[in-house]
């Protein structure tokens, strides 16, 4: 028995598609969970569906993407934001054994249940906003076991909610203690002994490194890609958040799949990442709660066609916050973002920085059929509200789904 045609009608479709753009009237169609046809509703091919869905002219656009959180971890860092607020930076706290190392602490200290139950409803919130992939990175745990653990309560989390997960191994996030002053052969033990024992469990889709001179070297970095892509595995960096190493540049020469924060990257970086195809993420909610003054070189990236991203961030100590549409409403106001990039920036441009773009972040044939209904008058307001969550159905390889998740 064949699968059902599904007929999406009466919408304003979005398709964040160069080649389509926005249909005024328009229509698609869904089978076996993916997208079949796309188009003017007064173009709709010969046939019957076998069911029919009016949106009653809603607006509709692919899926949303958060392509960079840390959203599996335990406790919070709410005395270093107060910190924070009396004038101490990131980085003293983060070299006096605060920052990561305090989540590093909780997150080894915690059990998988414990973790799974407070990282759930951070899911839930972004979920609710219509976000359908997410990117959930490891780097609390800092050794082969708590890196592993985090992992699996990301698949887990993949398993029990209505969303694609792609992991990330964030092992090289910092140093942990016990290899305090001798970061070489930490990244060695990454790289030859963790990350082979956890491609073969199947709990990693890409590597990560924070390159900064709180955490990881240039050179230490390109020793982790090459371990990576020997594993068969994309890689991608936290860089230039801080100061300006070169990691941008070294990772665009690798190919890597983004670059993610670049408030010090500037002319040179945003021309590498375009030539490479290297996605810009931009982190608005930690530019933000970190009181950065700073920003990543958007005209730069503009001038040269770099691909811009938005990503949540999510995470205990510089973005506590669960919410994409917050962070593409930073992106406008605090970073000069138009509306359309914002929208691009969660949606193509985000798929990109996972290496899904053959797969989600547009509405067209071939992709998997995610995509949001929205309760909107025009499509720039979902760079405009604050605080209010204007979705209205989420669709999910071609299934409406159901709120609130009964899983909570």
């Amino acid at each position: 028995m064949s699968e059902p045609l599904k007929l999406w009608r009466n919408a304003r479709l979005v398709t964040c598609d160069a080649a389509a753009g926005v249909i005024a009237r328009g229509a698609l169609t869904t089978r076996a969970g993916r997208i079949e046809w796309v188009g003017e509703e007064a173009a709709l091919p010969a046939g019957a569906a076998d069911e029919v869905h009016d949106l009653t002219g809603a607006w509709v656009t692919p899926g949303l993407i958060d392509c960079h959180t840390h959203l599996v971890f335990a406790g919070t860092r709410a005395s270093e934001y107060a910190e924070r607020l009396r004038g101490r930076s990131y980085e003293d706290i983060a070299r006096a054994g605060g920052g990561i190392l305090a989540t590093v602490r909780a997150v080894r200290a915690a059990s998988e249940e414990q973790l799974f139950d407070e990282s759930a409803p951070r899911l839930a919130a972004l979920l609710s906003e219509g976000v359908t992939t997410v990117e959930i990175k490891s780097g609390y745990g800092l050794s082969l076991a708590d890196e592993a653990k985090m992992l699996r309560v990301a698949r887990h989390l993949g398993r029990a909610f209505p969303v694609t997960v792609r992991t990330t191994l964030l092992a090289a996030h910092t140093l942990p203690p016990e290899y305090r002053g001798r970061a070489d052969e930490y990244i060695e033990a990454i790289a030859r002994e963790w990350l082979p024992q956890l491609c073969a469990q199947g709990l990693i889709d890409a590597v990560d490194i924070f390159c900064e001179s709180i955490a990881f070297s240039v050179a230490q970095a390109e020793r982790l890609f090459a371990a990576a892509r020997a594993q068969g595995l994309p890689v991608k960096m936290h860089a230039e958040q801080l100061s300006n190493l070169g990691g941008t540049l070294m990772a665009a020469r690798q190919g890597a799949l983004s670059c993610d924060h670049l408030e010090y990257a500037g002319e040179a970086e945003a021309a590498a990442l375009a030539r490479a195809g290297t996605v810009a993420v931009l982190l608005p909610v930690a530019f933000y709660c970190l009181g950065a003054e700073r920003q990543p070189p958007v005209a730069a990236l503009r001038a040269h066609r770099a691909m811009l991203a938005i990503a949540s961030d999510c995470n205990p100590g510089s973005a506590p916050g669960a919410s994409l549409l917050t962070a593409m409403s930073m992106a406008t106001r605090l970073f000069g973002l138009t509306a359309e990039e914002a929208l691009l920036g969660v949606t193509r441009h985000a798929a990109r920085a996972l290496g899904l773009q053959g797969e989600r972040g547009t509405l067209a044939p071939g992709q998997v059929a995610d995509f949001v209904v929205w309760n909107l008058r025009s499509i720039e307001e979902l760079g405009y509200w604050i605080g209010f969550n204007p979705r209205r159905t989420v669709v999910r390889a071609a299934e409406v789904l159901r709120w609130p998740n009964p899983i909570l």
